[in-house]
């Protein structure tokens, strides 16, 4: 069990893993966030990035984080609720958010093609709402020195190719599991890639492949629960503890044990998230 967290990761014998994608706030958990990060710090899981799909998200992430020191605050809003936000205030809301010392990034934020429109409207005119929301809180990153935390569901060429209008954009492809040349293409541009459970499926083959060859240092490992539960817990709810299955698996394709993943998951998530 994890005893103490230290602020920075100078402190080389106190390693622990990071959860860089949960949904703390997801109504699936029923407001039992303290039993989550219980079995979370008996699990070496020492920090946990609580990510936002909307507003009220957002403000109620900030709040677990002035509450519990493991979690890390993200605001944003998902391309699923963009039709949400009211067109007037949304975005100086999430300015004012962004602004807050304790907020890490900002995110989710990207495009979804998978699933139809939201707001009933076209899907020329609900991919244009996505883009128009992403490309704000691009800026805002921007604006805040901020990284962004990318959701790219069968939208990977649209998601570079707004991205590359924003340069200097430090961000992570989160649950990647993209093609081998979509992961070159985006780290080449610098980004990085995180890893949830579906590394751990059987089927999952061709994304154990593209984590193989990915470099160490561009690396992180998340749950994205409640969603997607590693082997062995499918068909279970997924929790932030689980994390440790999922860096146990990319360390062994990549030879390593599960210490020396952490450490290096780990470094890489300080790194990006300046936490």
């Amino acid at each position: 069990m994890v005893e103490r967290y230290p602020t920075t990761m100078e402190d080389k014998n106190a390693f622990y893993l990071i959860d860089t994608h949960a949904h703390l706030n997801s109504s699936r958990f029923g407001g039992s966030v303290t039993e989550l990060l219980v079995k979370a710090r008996e699990s070496n899981v020492g920090r946990i990035l609580s990510i936002a799909c909307d507003i009220e998200d957002s403000e109620a992430n900030i709040a677990l984080s002035e509450n519990f020191e493991e979690v890390i605050p993200t605001v944003g809003v998902h391309p699923l609720y963009v039709h949400e936000v009211d067109t007037a205030t949304w975005l100086e809301s999430l300015r004012t958010l962004a602004g807050r010392p304790e907020v890490a990034a900002i995110g989710e934020i990207g495009l979804d093609y998978f699933h139809p429109p939201q707001d009933g409207s076209t899907e020329e005119a609900w991919r244009k709402t996505q883009r128009d929301v992403f490309e704000a809180q691009l800026q805002l990153a921007i604006d805040f020195d901020l990284p962004v935390v990318i959701h790219q569901r069968e939208s990977a060429d649209d998601v570079m190719e707004v991205l590359r209008q924003f340069p200097g954009t430090r961000a992570v492809l989160h649950c990647f599991n993209g093609t081998r040349k979509q992961a070159e293409i985006a780290l080449e541009a610098g980004f990085y890639l995180s890893f949830t459970g579906i590394l751990t499926f059987p089927s999952a083959g061709d994304v154990r492949e593209v984590a193989a060859a990915a470099p160490l240092d561009r690396i992180m490992v998340e749950t994205d629960s409640p969603y997607l539960a590693p082997v062995p817990f499918r068909g279970k709810q997924c929790e932030p503890h689980m994390v440790a299955h999922t860096a146990r698996q990319l360390g062994e394709l990549h030879g390593l044990s599960l210490p020396d993943i952490t450490k290096i998951t780990t470094e890489n998530a300080f790194r990006l998230f300046r936490m």
